[in-house]
């Protein structure tokens, strides 16, 4: 197997690269297995990765499953895949997706279990599953409606068409625009002001939204009370640092 995903780890922040750039970085089935093998790895890692970056190798992010490998029935076992995004989206530590050139169709689907999607504001953003006669699989069905609402998350599966990046922004799919060649840099930023906070407290915010999404108020309010984590191990040092500030 090629290095079809590339990781790289600096100051808590874990940086994994799609490396299929002569392909567009198209989904295949060893570049599900690198991705999973890493899912493991980064769920046991949580003292030393507090936040993690997903962006593409050369000229865009992701164009989506590769339509070879469809074509030749190579798509694997059916449930794999949307179980590996599945796992991303469950993943402790938060996850930015850092986007540019091309993401769509299954590129979109991955993203969408990301806690955030940074784009360049040229990035080219569309689900085509109805171009190719497919059913994106891997939770468009789910997510999308989840971020942009019922109405937009229909119109964008059915038409296949691509978002303008100002609407994408004023709809939810995207949560910070970047210049041309700026994603990674947004994204390194949004990552370090997470990471200058507690990584405790990321975690089980992350955790206790997962847990509740699709409950009632009233539900997510009992939950929130009876598993509430308490404080992070080092909350005490965070606050006798902040009442030792010497005053304006």
């Amino acid at each position: 197997m090629d290095d079809v995903l590339l990781r790289h780890d600096e100051g808590g922040l874990c940086t994994l690269t799609l490396n299929r750039p002569d392909k567009l970085n198209a989904l295949n089935g060893d570049m599900f297995e690198r991705l999973d093998a890493e899912i493991t790895a980064l769920e046991g890692q949580t003292d030393s990765i507090g936040c993690v970056i997903l962006r593409g190798a050369g000229r865009g992010f992701c164009a989506g499953a590769d339509l070879g490998a469809i074509a030749e029935g190579k798509l694997g076992t059916l449930n794999y895949k949307p179980q590996v995004v599945e796992r991303l989206a469950r993943l402790p530590q938060p996850v930015i997706a850092a986007l540019h050139g091309v993401c769509v169709t299954g590129g979109l689907e991955l993203v969408l279990a990301a806690d955030f999607l940074v784009a360049e504001h040229t990035l080219r953003l569309a689900d085509t599953h109805g171009k190719w006669g497919l059913v994106g699989g891997w939770g468009m069905s789910q997510r999308l409606p989840r971020r942009v609402g019922v109405a937009h998350a229909k119109r964008i599966m059915m038409t296949g068409q691509p978002v303008p990046m100002e609407e994408a922004l004023a709809i939810g799919l995207v949560d910070v625009l970047a210049d041309e060649g700026g994603a990674y840099a947004e994204a390194a930023k949004l990552a370090h002001q997470i990471l200058a906070n507690s990584w405790f407290t990321s975690r089980e915010v992350k955790r206790l939204m997962t847990d509740t999404d699709g409950m009632t108020l009233a539900q997510g309010l009992a939950h929130e009370h009876y598993r509430h984590p308490g404080r992070a191990p080092d909350s005490a040092e965070r606050i006798a640092a902040f009442t030792r500030k010497p005053g304006p």
